[in-house]
């Protein structure tokens, strides 16, 4: 028994399956974290390495090499790039996506250790840091104060911070600019030299009276004691009476007698200002694979609590909250889907007119799209931004075999039939075509799940759910569908006349009667002598066609047709990096941060927030990889009021800000850049400038960056990657009088170390917390080339000697940080596209490069997102070959025919017309998402084409001759034609005309699939047909015939006369 035959016997059971079906997807939904993409490994890896002491060109040549030649082998390596410094080479390793990290990381590791002893001696071990998604940060908080910001630091450490890690969930919580406390103990040369001690005498006594010692266990008759010897600082001011020495004539000196003493907040190196106010960031990371959005939620709940016991000059502020931007995404998709919901049923309302049949095929979308959430479940996925747009994708097309089985159905019970046997006899003759129309979607969807890089993570998702969502409404279409049916559709009135014979009874002339059905008959009529005039001159109509494909050519000939990796995201966020002179101090550097903050506010009043960073923690130790600042440096995070509370976006707010910052004659280069998540943040088109020698490139990344500025109008934020020269003062110490002193350079090194950055003298205990003591110079003896040289240095014997008498300070330029990729010396010119696309920014670059030509020894090329964009439309290219090619052999084995197959897909490359038309029309550029779009427009622009054809081979095979036979099927399957291709159009609509946050990035799919369907439907109407008629043989399909040319017959005649007959 076929399984549409046992849904329509058994409908209890039928029901019941798809009710359990639902309430198991619900449960899953209820169980699915919130995220903003899948979870996803970055395939990166970097080693780091540290060689005190050592120059930038030194760590390139002894350490940056040898790691990366040791690297090189790794399996599944795409990239190797490295950063040389002074003391530090970080090598990074740019792996396959999807891969598995920890195989790679064993690899690294094992390659590593047979490295280390090659190594320079004083070199570290190197250090193996993997990245991940759970590191990123999931939101930042700036906590401001006033009269309580000394006191900050304690407060956050010792209440807020162990609050906050009772969540369930948080990952890391991390604090940049705290105001530490430090005690310094700020000594006066003139006084030390007076006096004939060295520092780190001051230094030693100052650590020797701060100690807890065990002296020993005394035991008394039947007791026992430990004895300890108590000398800790109760507070700064007992460091002042401390005896550092005696005099030969024994007089005591102290402390306070050299020096003083400074309990205060750690000099000024990190800068952090939340609209000028003194603040901290707090930085927080979620655990992997927990939900972003309930630990956001859990977040701000607590720090609501939190605030109620804080004091009233500390106020808590959000920086960024990815949470936010999660949930407008997802509220925006979901609003799309209801709406899509809304079309998708109205159409159907439209074209049947019956609420009956309405509901039916309307149930086929809550059924199919709540399956995809018992997916999500079983493979541990989440809610994200990739699965909704999936099912808004999914959901114009999951109504389509409801709609072919519902509608035939419909036809049987108009010509008589029971419902029942209506169900059982119309879903035998269709549903072996809608099983095939299924695959050829799959046929699409499928193969995006084997796309690899970057592009293969996010489309694996999306080709999984759309295959399971189709699927699953085609067992519906042939399962639920008809059982419905049976049940809902009513038969046909008859009633018994007054000759006792039955007869209909003719439907109420209603509205709809009168209006939207006349209406649809005009049309099929209309349609029917349009093509029976079409087939009378074929060639005449295929040569009009192929001239307007033609046409419809010229925008993208003419490169009017952008291309971009992905589209930015207007989520109101903006990153400004400002550069000043170099070797500017910090302290100048915070005072012209403060000026752009007030401009900035004055000029832009849809700001709410900046958060101003400059200088960098030199505690930081491995997160200094990650900060962007230093002390000539200025980072900028803008927040602006929601995309729906203001006129500008924020692509024209930043155009504002980069005009502003034109204006300051103090600031050497800017940047200010959309900020965004995945593929949603700043697109760019670097020039990769490759070459040994550092000046031959230096001036030529400089022309390069002139003539984009000069001549490329649409280039923003250009900017060459390697730093300038920075001037460094450099002590030259003679050999032979430091032998004369019993010193060597490590020692002097360590001795000007601590005149000039502070002796770590112990701790400074207090309510439990220990505070850094630090001996060192005032600033007065110590902010000068000749306060260096007249410094002191203790010899060996005792005796003071002035640095001037060892050697001398010189200024001098040191080599810049060197960047390596592909094991080669690389300068990056930098440029973001700005009212253009990429791919138009990229050929106006090249351009100019070709004008300035390329000097010997120098490689030129392309890279950035735009070659992350071409690497993913070669692979979409060759995706969309295979598609194609699995489509045709699907189509081929369901007609047994060659060349039907062909006739179809001629209705393919006029989906490229659409797609041109529509994003010239809209000013839409075709990126990753909207190439993605194109691919899935095959699958759905010949299903068209699959009703169209397997309609005509049926009238031929009825005896109906080839034009009349082409005829009479397209005036029929107009209307299911049309009603598919409406709820697919209607369905993406939302996506297209969407203004939520981070709609931009699905935008392109909505265009290019309206545009390409529209167009390719309307002419498949037109050219299927032709084809067809062009392609076939009158009589190739008269069974009749066939047989008779096969078989002889016996003709059996009332008149024959047999031999008895014949005289």
């Amino acid at each position: 028994m076929s399984i549409y035959k046992t849904a329509i016997n058994k409908p209890v059971t039928t029901l019941l399956i798809f009710v359990a079906l639902m309430v198991i997807g619900l449960f899953s939904f209820s169980k699915l974290p919130i995220d903003q993409f899948p979870e996803m490994e970055p395939p990166y890896v970097t080693v780091m390495t540290t060689y005190p002491g050592a120059s930038a060109s030194e760590i390139e040549t002894n350490v940056t090499k040898m790691v990366e030649n040791s690297l090189n082998s790794i399996d599944h390596l795409k990239e190797i790039t490295s950063i040389s410094k002074d003391h530090m080479s970080v090598v990074t390793l740019e792996l396959e996506w999807g891969i598995n990290m920890d195989e790679v990381i064993n690899d690294v590791r094992s390659n590593v250790d047979m490295l280390k002893d090659e190594l320079p001696d004083g070199c570290s071990n190197p250090f193996i840091f993997k990245f991940s998604s759970s590191a990123m940060p999931i939101a930042q908080y700036s906590i401001t104060a006033d009269d309580s910001y000394a006191g900050l630091d304690k407060m956050l450490n010792d209440e807020i911070i162990p609050q906050l890690n009772r969540i369930n969930g948080i990952g890391n919580l991390s604090l940049s600019g705290t105001p530490d406390r430090y005690v310094y103990i700020n000594i006066d040369q003139a006084k030390l030299d007076s006096y004939g001690i060295p520092l780190e005498l001051v230094g030693s006594a100052i650590s020797a009276n701060n100690l807890n010692l065990s002296s020993g266990t005394v035991k008394m008759e039947k007791e026992q004691y430990n004895l300890q010897v108590r000398s800790e600082y109760l507070e700064s001011a007992d460091i002042n009476n401390i005896v550092v020495t005696t005099t030969p004539t024994g007089k005591k000196i102290y402390v306070k007698d050299i020096a003083t003493i400074k309990d205060t907040i750690k000099d000024l190196t990190l800068d952090e200002k939340t609209n000028g106010r003194e603040s901290v960031r707090l930085i927080v990371t979620k655990q992997t694979g927990a939900n972003t959005v309930q630990v956001s939620q859990d977040l701000k709940e607590e720090l609501e609590i939190i605030k109620k016991d804080l004091p009233s000059d500390v106020h808590i502020q959000t920086i960024y909250d990815s949470a936010d931007e999660i949930i407008n995404s997802i509220n925006s998709l979901e609003e799309s889907i209801l709406y899509a919901l809304v079309f998708v049923v109205l159409v159907v309302l439209f074209f049947l007119g019956k609420w009956r049949a309405t509901i039916i095929i309307g149930v086929t979308i809550p059924i199919s799209l709540i399956v995809a959430f018992i997916y999500l479940a079983v493979t541990g996925s989440s809610l994200n931004i990739i699965s909704l747009s999936s099912l808004s994708v999914a959901i114009g097309m999951v109504v389509d075999d409801a709609i072919v089985v519902l509608e035939n159905i419909d036809k049987h019970i108009e010509r008589g039939a029971s419902p029942r046997e209506a169900s059982i006899y119309a879903t035998n003759e269709v549903w072996v075509s809608v099983i095939a129309t299924t695959l050829v979607i799959v046929a699409v969807f499928v193969p995006l799940t084997m796309i690899g890089g970057q592009a293969g993570i996010m489309f694996k998702e999306l080709g999984w759910i759309v295959t399971i969502v189709v699927c699953t409404s085609t067992v519906v279409a042939i399962t639920l569908t008809p059982m419905l049916c049976s049940k809902l559709l009513k038969a046909k009135e008859v009633r018994i006349n007054e000759r006792g014979q039955i007869e209909e009874i003719a439907p109420k002339n209603n509205w709809y009667q009168r209006y939207v059905v006349g209406a649809l008959d005009k049309l099929d009529r209309f349609y029917a002598k349009a093509l029976r005039a079409c087939l009378n001159h074929k060639f005449i109509t295929m040569a009009v066609i192929l001239g307007a494909f033609i046409l419809s050519l010229i925008p993208a000939g003419m490169g009017k047709i952008g291309t971009d990796f992905m589209q930015q995201a207007d989520n109101g966020r903006l990153n400004v990096t400002v550069e000043l002179a170099r070797s500017t101090r910090v302290e100048e550097t915070a005072k012209t941060a403060r000026v752009l903050e007030t401009r900035f506010m004055a000029l832009v009043p849809e700001i709410q927030m900046i958060s101003s960073s400059c200088g960098s923690n030199d505690d930081a130790g491995v997160s200094a990889l990650f900060s962007s600042t230093t002390n000539n440096k200025i980072s900028m995070t803008v927040r602006c009021n929601k995309k729906y509370q203001r006129e500008r976006t924020i692509f024209e707010i930043a155009e504002v800000l980069r005009q502003e910052l034109k204006n300051y004659p103090e600031i050497i280069d800017y940047q200010c850049n959309v900020s965004g998540g995945f593929g949603g943040g700043a697109q760019t088109v670097d020039v990769e400038i490759y070459g040994f020698n550092f000046d031959q490139t230096n001036i030529y990344a400089q022309e390069v960056k002139n003539a984009i500025v000069a001549n490329v109008s649409d280039a923003r934020n250009v900017n060459i990657s390697r730093d300038e020269d920075r001037p460094e003062l450099n002590l030259v110490l003679d050999k032979e009088k430091l032998a004369y002193h019993g010193l060597n350079t490590a020692t002097v090194s360590s001795y000007i170390r601590n005149r000039v950055n502070g002796m770590a003298s112990g701790f400074l205990k207090d309510d439990g917390d220990e505070y850094d003591i630090l001996v060192r110079l005032e600033e007065k003896n110590r902010n000068s080339i000749t306060d260096i040289e007249d410094m002191s240095i203790p010899t060996s014997t005792g005796k003071l000697v002035k640095v001037k008498e060892l050697g001398h300070v010189e200024e001098y330029w040191a080599p810049p940080q060197i960047d390596r990729k592909s094991r080669q010396r690389i300068v990056k010119v930098t440029s973001m596209a700005y009212e253009t696309s990429l791919g138009e920014l990229a050929v106006e670059i090249q351009k100019e490069i070709d004008k300035l030509g390329t000097p010997n020894g120098i490689t030129v090329r392309l890279g950035g997102s735009y070659e992350d964009q071409q690497e993913t439309f070669g692979d979409m290219g060759m995706l969309l070959a295979l598609i194609v090619l699995l489509v045709y052999i699907v189509m081929a084995s369901q007609f047994e025919s060659f060349n039907k197959p062909a006739i179809i897909m001629t209705s393919i490359p006029f989906a490229v017309t659409g797609v041109i038309i529509a994003l010239w029309m809209t000013g839409t550029s075709l990126d990753m998402i909207g190439a993605l779009g194109f691919i899935m427009l095959v699958g759905i622009v010949v299903k068209n084409g699959i009703v169209l054809v397997d309609y005509i081979n049926l009238m031929r095979d009825r005896g109906y001759e080839l034009n009349e036979a082409i005829a009479l099927s397209g005036a029929s399957r107009l209307r299911p034609v049309l009603m598919t291709a409406f709820t697919t159009l209607l369905g993406m609509l939302p996506m297209a005309l969407s203004q939520g946050e981070g709609s931009e990035m699905w935008r392109p799919m909505g265009v290019v699939v309206i545009g390409g369907l529209l167009v390719s439907t309307l002419v498949t109407l037109i050219v299927v047909p032709v084809m067809y008629a062009l392609m076939s043989r009158h009589g190739e399909r008269d069974k009749e015939a066939q047989n008779r040319k096969n078989f002889i017959f016996m003709q059996l005649s009332s008149h024959y006369e047999g031999p008895q007959n014949k005289k």
